[in-house]
């Protein structure tokens, strides 16, 4: 049975979800409202994550997946121990809503900063998806400082 995830980091990048999920297909665009993206490490590199914040919204994909993807995905995501999953809710850009799986890094895990290929990355992802590269470009200026 398929099911909905939210995608808001390296994720968005379709080459790198062509190569991981073949069978994955984007449902639609979306915002998560009443979170911000962060990033956050275990120890090295930071990735991405999300958090609540008030007032706060992410730009996001939502991939329609099937099993094999969700177990690809996982481990990709270092499930359950590096992140774990949650379903959310997540406003279309069409303005209805639904509730798709995130995954969230573990509550272990400390600010940090990525690297220049990670955001690089995650840049495309916008870029290929029409998301506005200004909200992750502010972010990095306020980490990288």
């Amino acid at each position: 049975m398929d099911k909905f995830y939210i995608a808001y980091g390296s994720n968005l990048n379709l080459e790198q979800m062509a190569l991981r999920c073949p069978t994955a297909t984007i449902y639609g665009i979306g915002m998560l409202i009443n979170w911000k993206l962060t990033f956050r490490s275990m120890r090295g590199p930071a990735f991405a994550t999300i958090e609540p914040s008030t007032g706060s919204q992410i730009p996001v994909i939502i991939w329609k997946i099937d099993k094999t993807s969700e177990k690809a995905l996982d481990n990709y995501e270092g499930f359950p121990l590096f992140y774990y999953k949650r379903d959310i809710k997540v406003k279309m850009d069409n303005g209805r809503h639904l509730t798709g799986m995130v995954y969230i890094m573990n509550r272990k895990a400390v600010p940090g900063i990525p690297t220049k290929k990670y955001i690089s990355t995650i840049a495309q992802g916008y870029l290929d998806n029409n998301l506005s590269i200004d909200y992750l470009m502010n972010l990095i200026k306020t980490i990288m400082i």
